[in-house]
């Protein structure tokens, strides 16, 4: 029976099965070595017989082999121990030279080079690090939100109407009509807050924003969360706190060894995010006071203030003006200027947007005619159903994966963390 080689440590003295990767083949003058990969890191083989070193030598870097052999202990090697007296099957032909060499500490190609031999590249421990991180992330997501009572929900990502934002949206035909690709599944998960209260999605989301930098995306993982029978979009935020906290949790104890690899330093989120309203924010990066939303340099500007004055890498930016957020936004009640939204920021870059919503049909109505449109349109109609059958004060939050992985590695674009990134002018592989 095969066993992982992480497991190897603690058989030594016995005849054990491994299987995977050639990860990298050492010989010298009387003995060889290989190092074998598989999902649970390396393991070394010790090869002297001859028959066997020939072997090797014709089995390159990343072939599939089985390996049996005796474990031995030897402090050098990876955990320990290594295997001795191996027999090598291969499992695969011998296996083309790497467009990368993956057995490299440090990937030594650039980001186009690894992003063209995607399938490949991600081999290579520290880049498939990033995704270890993002799956622990996303456990931690789903488990602090179970414990909370959410129900996890799926939503059509083909929809008939583009009405959520003022972001560009991927038409298609949709058997000779029009039909576009989900900018956010806001509209839904509203909609199921009438049906379970507390709902979360963890799903693509498609922006066409023609924006070719190092933090945007034309496809991306976003995680949402709703939830009814709230006061403010304080408590959005609360329970906003509890699930990074979890998500920063989980990936300390599932990817550990992707940290230590990557050589990241979780941050902690404090129990009580400090948070800014958005007139003292544009004072305190020394905006114009009538500017509408924050620069990325008021945002980092911001992220450095909470890390001097609260060490805190996470601060939030309440009170948006309501003319830049979607018209299903609530209004402080103070001042209808402003919006019970915030936007969550983490080390100086906006990782998450929140707030409570309209959940009054007739306020749907006013916020509409006041964009000149009718809550009769059929944009809407649907949409606004769940409104006029009763629906409870709520709100929610949306947080995207590969940002928040990103922003957590200090990867200096996002796609060095994304599996298959989608932009301007990448659609493979």
């Amino acid at each position: 029976m095969r066993i992982l080689n992480h497991e190897i440590p603690s058989a030594v003295g016995q005849t054990v099965t491994v299987a995977g990767w050639v990860h990298r083949r050492r010989r010298l003058a009387t003995v060889g070595f290989l190092i074998l990969r598989d999902r649970s890191g390396l393991s070394q083989i010790v090869v002297k017989a001859p028959e066997t070193q020939a072997q090797l030598d014709e089995l390159g870097e990343e072939t599939v082999v089985q390996v049996t052999g005796t474990v031995a202990a030897n402090p050098q090697a990876p955990g320990g121990a290594e295997i001795v007296d191996p027999t090598i099957t291969p499992l695969s032909e011998p296996a083309y030279t790497p467009p990368i060499e993956l057995w490299r500490p440090t990937v030594g190609a650039g980001l186009p080079v690894v992003l063209d031999n995607a399938p490949v590249a991600l081999r290579h421990p520290a880049i498939r690090a990033g995704w270890e991180i993002a799956a622990a992330a996303l456990h931690g997501f789903r488990s602090t939100l179970d414990s909370l009572e959410f129900t996890e929900i799926q939503t059509p990502k083909i929809v008939g109407t583009a009405t959520e934002s003022g972001a560009n949206v991927f038409a298609l035909d949709y058997f000779g009509g029009p039909a576009y690709l989900a900018q956010s599944p806001q509209f839904y998960k509203q909609t199921m807050v009438g049906v379970f209260e507390r709902v979360y999605e963890v799903g693509p989301v498609f922006r066409a924003e023609p924006h070719d930098t190092v933090r945007h995306l034309a496809e991306y993982v976003s995680l949402d969360a709703e939830f009814g029978f709230i006061s403010d979009h304080r408590e959005v935020l609360a329970v906003l706190r509890n699930v990074i906290a979890g998500m920063l949790a989980s990936v300390g104890t599932r990817a550990a060894a992707a940290l230590e690899r990557l050589e990241v330093e979780l941050p902690e989120i404090p129990a009580e995010v400090p948070v800014l309203h958005f007139s003292e924010a544009l004072k305190l990066a020394g905006a114009d006071p009538d500017e509408p939303d924050l620069s990325p340099a008021d945002e980092r500007a911001i992220g450095e203030w909470a890390l001097k004055e609260h060490g805190s890498a996470f601060v939030a930016v309440e009170g948006y003006p309501m003319v830049k957020r979607p018209f299903y936004t609530h209004p402080q009640p103070s001042d209808p200027r402003w919006s019970n939204s915030f936007d969550l920021l983490f080390r100086g870059v906006e990782l998450v947007t929140g707030g409570q919503r309209l959940h009054r049909y007739s306020d749907y109505a006013a916020a509409l005619a006041a964009r000149g449109e009718s809550p009769d349109a059929p944009a809407y109609e649907s949409y606004l159903q769940a409104f006029k059958h009763g629906m409870p004060p709520h709100g929610g939050f949306a947080i995207g994966l590969e940002r928040f992985v990103s922003r957590l590695t200090a990867a200096e674009n996002i796609r060095q963390v994304t599996l298959f990134p989608r932009d301007l002018h990448r659609l493979t592989p």
